[in-house]
């Protein structure tokens, strides 16, 4: 197969899917403006996206003829073609017949095929009725997409078909343009150090976990914690800046966050603390470093109610309702951080760990990270401070790193961005053989 080639002279070639919906009236729309911002586009069309919009008007709307059946042309294998042709695959709109067709690998018309050649990014812009959006069935397949690597948007909350109106519109096509001309960006943005001084990590894996676990109580309610991720998701993309193949854990970071990230990141959902752990083990089994940034829940409870836990169930009495609810037993949730230093998925490998601390009348914030870290054992923990406008959410960090006996041997401060380049870079320092890096 011919090695794929990224765009050149700032021209990129776009293939454009185009599935069965009735929103396929705004493929036009779309071609026009990716053709307007200078680049080429091919479109894929589907026999059923034919019984909403015309070949001829997405030939000649795009220059250039339409795909469409697979055995058009047998001999000319035109759907590896299309596919090695390609520098970014847009599927827009993406019906939920499609999204499940895609998650299952099946290759039974051209776009199909074509999605399961290419080896571009690829973007699906969802189109369909709400309750199609909502059903388990394709929140599950989007998410396995995702988790694959594909970005998939989020559809618009707006009129649909006939009366109805709600979540599952096909996004504006100024939408879809600018998120497909972001997605070209960074997957073509060119591999290796990012800056002077950055690390080298081409060949090397990282593992980042973010955001924050949620714990179920009833399946209206969790425990959960204020963050968002967004520290997690800085690093992965300061280590794929910098070449490395980075596997992003996350627990319950935003569709934006994670559609910001370099394409080269894969993303693999975890909501819980169980969910988090076996995913982490399983991605680290090749990893040269992991990086557990995320906020693990300690705790979760005993046992979770089959359904909705009423403000007074079990508390009512005769005299009317009880002024308590009842207690939530709690049980302690495993160690991520030390299982893997304790038992590493891979021996060797690297592991940083993050400390979200506060001070108290016991001990200050460093006090209780350097405990932290002699406990825990990894090889360096990333202390900060959080609350009062710190550490979560967008706002800027500042970490305090220390090594395995709870010494300080580096600090960041800034941005998240900021503090990741840094991190990546001490990361890169040890995995190159650098001060610290021997066993203690």
């Amino acid at each position: 197969m011919q090695a794929h080639s990224s765009p050149r002279r700032g021209t990129a070639r776009i293939v454009l899917g185009v599935s069965g919906s009735i929103s396929a009236y705004k493929a036009p729309f779309i071609i026009r403006q990716l053709r307007e911002a200078g680049h080429e586009v091919k479109v894929v069309a589907t026999q059923s996206a034919l019984r909403f919009i015309g070949a001829p008007a997405l030939a000649a709307i795009s220059g250039q003829p339409i795909a469409s059946g697979i055995f058009e042309d047998p001999a000319a294998v035109e759907h590896v073609a299309v596919a090695e042709w390609a520098d970014l695959v847009v599927v827009a709109p993406a019906s939920a017949d499609l999204i499940a067709r895609v998650r299952a690998g099946r290759a039974d018309d051209m776009l199909t095929a074509t999605l399961l050649t290419t080896a571009a990014p690829v973007l699906i812009a969802p189109a369909m009725h709400t309750q199609m959006w909502l059903n388990a069935a394709t929140q599950e397949n989007v998410s396995r997409l995702r988790s694959r690597g594909l970005m998939v948007m989020d559809p618009d909350d707006g009129p649909l078909t006939g009366k109805d109106s709600g979540l599952g519109r096909l996004p504006e096509p100024e939408r879809i343009v600018h998120e497909a001309l972001a997605l070209l960006r960074r997957a073509t943005a060119p591999a290796g150090p990012a800056h002077p001084g950055a690390p080298d990590l081409t060949g090397r894996h990282i593992v980042v976990s973010a955001g924050g676990t949620r714990e179920p109580i009833d399946p209206v309610r969790f425990l959960g914690n204020w963050s968002s991720g967004r520290q997690g998701c800085a690093l992965a993309a300061a280590a794929a800046q910098c070449g490395a193949r980075v596997t992003l854990v996350q627990a319950h970071v935003s569709p934006e966050l994670l559609a910001a990230l370099p394409a080269r990141v894969e993303t693999v959902p975890a909501g819980t603390a169980l969910e988090m752990e076996a995913a982490v083990r399983r991605a680290a089994t090749d990893a040269d470093a992991v990086i557990m940034a995320a906020a693990v829940a300690d705790h979760r409870p005993a046992r979770v109610a089959a359904t909705k836990i009423k403000k007074h169930d079990a508390a009512d009495g005769p005299d009317g309702p009880a002024a308590s609810p009842a207690a939530i037993d709690l049980t302690e949730n495993p160690d991520i951080l030390a299982g893997l230093v304790a038992d590493p998925p891979r021996p060797g490998q690297i592991v940083m760990g993050f400390a979200a601390e506060t001070g108290d009348e016991a001990a200050g914030v460093l006090e209780h990270g350097a405990a932290k870290a002699r406990r825990k054992g990894a090889d360096l923990l990333a202390v900060n401070q959080v609350g009062g406008g710190r550490g979560f959410g967008e706002v800027p960090n500042s970490v305090i790193v220390l090594d395995r006996k709870g010494e300080r041997v580096a600090q960041a401060q800034g941005s998240k961005e900021d503090v990741a380049r840094a991190l990546i870079a001490l990361i890169g320092e040890r995995l190159d053989g650098g001060p610290g890096s021997a066993p203690v």
